[in-house]
């Protein structure tokens, strides 16, 4: 047996329960991991609330999670990609990583740098491969003044560090309390609210190239207010100003994979990348876990330690 979190209908974060669990059997081209680290990420708040039972439905009991790190425990049969004792970085589609133990298909998985942090490590999938998608569609480049919305969250941390590697110049929105972090890591912080395009302008007086929204709330018309042009502005969230204005919607799904996956930890193992760390909570606490992510006000990610 082991633990894992599932829900039993769609609801409020009170729905979710940590449960003794059969122990998981890796088939063909799998392996199982105890995981040692799991991030926790907003997409997973609306998959259990119901909100995109359209998109991905929901089958009960649910499990829940993508990201993990922890070491390979068993292997499946006819893997040798990998082997018992392997610390591995990776993710799962089947909604079940927060737990101590998940099977993995084996080219999901990434071998861990022991400069990589085991939180780092489990929170660094789906918000490095959107961050990953977000910079390379707006083709961030040497000479490009780039705006990120949202800055300091989870994805947003990681997109303007990605978007500086590529060589340009970025502009990180976020409240005043993360402007240190931001401009430590060679971005130029200003303060979201009334009068952001003109402290924007501020900062760019050569104007703004592209744009990242990693938050919503009408960013997208920011960046036409800003002159952007649609196919240099991105949105990870916001489909329906998309819709209305052109601009590009390329999240997790168009950088997934492993070969994405194993450049963003060696940008990690070499100094180059930052996964911050808000907070953690063991995997009985997950209820907590959430709570604390919904308040929108984290800097970097929230993971869970089973």
């Amino acid at each position: 047996m082991a633990r894992a979190v599932q829900f039993d209908e769609y609801g409020e974060i009170e729905v979710l329960q940590v449960r003794e669990v059969p122990r998981p059997v890796p088939g063909p081209g799998q392996v199982l991991v105890r995981v040692r680290a799991a991030g926790i990420n907003p997409g997973e708040d609306m998959i259990r609330s119901g909100a995109l039972h359209a998109m991905w439905p929901a089958t009960f009991p649910s499990g829940q999670g993508s990201d993990l790190a922890g070491v390979v425990e068993e292997v499946g049969p006819g893997v040798s990609t990998w082997s018992v004792g392997d610390e591995v970085i990776g993710w799962v589609e089947t909604r079940s990583s927060h737990a101590e133990l998940v099977v993995v298909p084996v080219e999901h998985l990434v071998l861990r740098d022991q400069n990589v942090p085991w939180e780092a490590a489990g929170g660094l999938f789906v918000a490095g491969v959107t961050a990953y998608a977000s910079v390379r569609a707006v083709g961030a480049g040497p000479g490009d003044t780039v705006v990120v919305a949202g800055a300091a969250g989870g994805v947003g941390s990681l997109t303007v560090q990605l978007a500086r590697l590529a060589g340009a110049t970025v502009i990180g929105l976020a409240s005043t309390g993360n402007h240190p972090w931001l401009a430590d890591h060679g971005v130029v912080p200003v303060a979201y609210g009334d009068g952001v395009a003109e402290r924007i302008r501020a900062a760019a007086p050569g104007g703004v190239d592209a744009f990242i929204d990693t938050f919503g709330a009408g960013y997208v018309d920011l960046a036409v207010e800003l002159g952007v042009a649609t196919d240099r502005t991105n949105t990870i969230i916001d489909r329906a100003g998309a819709a209305r204005t052109g601009a590009r919607t390329e999240g997790s799904l168009t950088a997934s994979s492993a070969e994405v996956l194993g450049e963003l930890a060696k940008h990690i193992a070499a100094g180059d990348l930052e996964v911050p760390i808000a907070a953690t909570y063991p995997l009985v606490e997950v209820r907590a876990a959430y709570e604390h992510l919904m308040r929108r006000h984290t800097r970097g990610k929230i993971v869970l330690v089973p």
